[in-house]
């Protein structure tokens, strides 16, 4: 990301699935502070049309950790409808720096250690991690990566599922089980407008499980939602 821009430089317009108050609103505020030499505009996916900018190139970042094709297709109409030459990035995920605020989500409620050395005198909190998604198979499939990411980190098996459909929650927990993770918790793979927090609380007690708070305007989101929009300006 270069440190200064041109007057003309495009707009960032962050287009969030689901409210604009809350934590796409702390996550727009970080952007701005953490990158002043961007202008920032916020939008909701129903309102982007409206929201892009007349005779101005914007870069359009969804705020999301997956490619939701429903969410992706709303993005992809309404910029057509603004008859704009906005561009649209890919979603947030999967990236490393997910799998680096997922870790940090889990130390904070003591489900893992903070530090990413295994130290072999030291027990972990748990045996095993579910990764949460929502969207179903496809979102499952989507976080893949990420889970994978989030298990170097941990040195513990991660699994993925859906917290609101099949492959959900209960046949992942019974496959670490299975494995012999018998201590588990579940790390939300959502920024937190993705779903009600109760559908997490549920499904990590139904399983007797420890769960994390969701990603939330973490300044790691922020800096995704930047890389997003200065890889649009390298090309």
């Amino acid at each position: 990301m270069p440190t200064s821009l041109p007057p003309d430089a495009p707009m960032l317009v962050l287009a969030t699935p689901g409210g604009v108050t809350g934590v796409a609103e702390e996550i727009a505020a970080v952007v701005r502070v953490d990158n002043p030499q961007i202008e920032v505009r916020l939008t909701s996916v129903t309102d982007l049309a409206d929201s892009l900018p007349s005779g101005r190139d914007a870069v359009v970042v969804p705020l999301l950790t997956w490619d939701d094709p429903v969410v992706m297709a709303e993005i992809g109409k309404a910029v057509a409808a603004a008859g704009t030459g906005a561009v649209v990035t890919e979603a947030l995920g999967p990236h490393p720096l997910l799998a680096e605020v997922l870790h940090i989500r889990l130390a904070e409620r003591g489900l893992a250690r903070a530090d990413r050395v295994r130290l072999l005198n030291v027990s972990s909190p748990v045996d095993g991690v579910i990764l949460g998604t929502v969207g179903g198979i496809r979102a499952v499939q989507a976080v893949q990566a990420t889970a994978v990411l989030l298990a170097s980190r941990l040195t513990l098996p991660v699994v993925a599922a859906s917290l609101d459909s099949d492959p959900g929650v209960p046949a992942a927990a019974q496959r670490l089980r299975s494995a012999g993770a018998e201590r588990l918790a579940i790390a939300p793979c959502l920024i937190g407008h993705e779903a009600p927090v109760s559908v997490v609380e549920q499904a990590a007690a139904a399983i007797k499980a420890g769960h994390a708070e969701p990603l939330g305007s973490h300044s790691a989101v922020a800096e995704l939602v930047a890389r997003a929009y200065g890889s649009q300006l390298a090309t």
